[in-house]
């Protein structure tokens, strides 16, 4: 069983940056696949992004290419999402996801992921 405790949402200016965390507790971290999705009310959860075990290979939504980044601290036990030029329409909750199952292959795919977390709010307003 692995834990995932989201942080580091809240509220921001259009065209600011947040970073949030994604603390892992439980059974091994390192070697999970973690990715980020989203989920506005009403609409389906969305792929954000996600990073391999090793943080050498990632991926990204078309919501995070070339905006957001996904980074890993295995020794932390903690995965980040870095996003830049935030605009409005990036508005809602952010959940952290696990896959134990290392198929990056599939990291895009929200049936992968075994746990979630409680996820986070990111409002951007002015």
């Amino acid at each position: 069983q692995v834990q995932l405790v989201e942080s580091g949402g809240g509220l921001v200016q259009p065209g600011g940056s947040l970073t949030l965390s994604c603390a892992a507790s439980g059974r091994t971290f390192s070697g999970y696949v973690m990715g980020w999705f989203r989920q506005a009310p009403g609409k389906e959860r969305e792929f954000v992004a996600a990073i391999n075990w090793s943080g050498s290979s990632t991926v990204y939504g078309d919501s995070g290419k070339g905006r957001f980044t996904i980074s890993r601290d295995n020794a932390k036990n903690t995965v980040y999402l870095q996003m830049n030029s935030l605009k409005p329409e990036d508005t809602t909750v952010y959940y952290c996801a696990a896959d134990r199952n290392e198929r990056f292959y599939r990291a895009t795919l929200r049936v992968e992921y075994d746990y979630w977390g409680q996820g986070t709010q990111v409002t951007v307003s002015s």
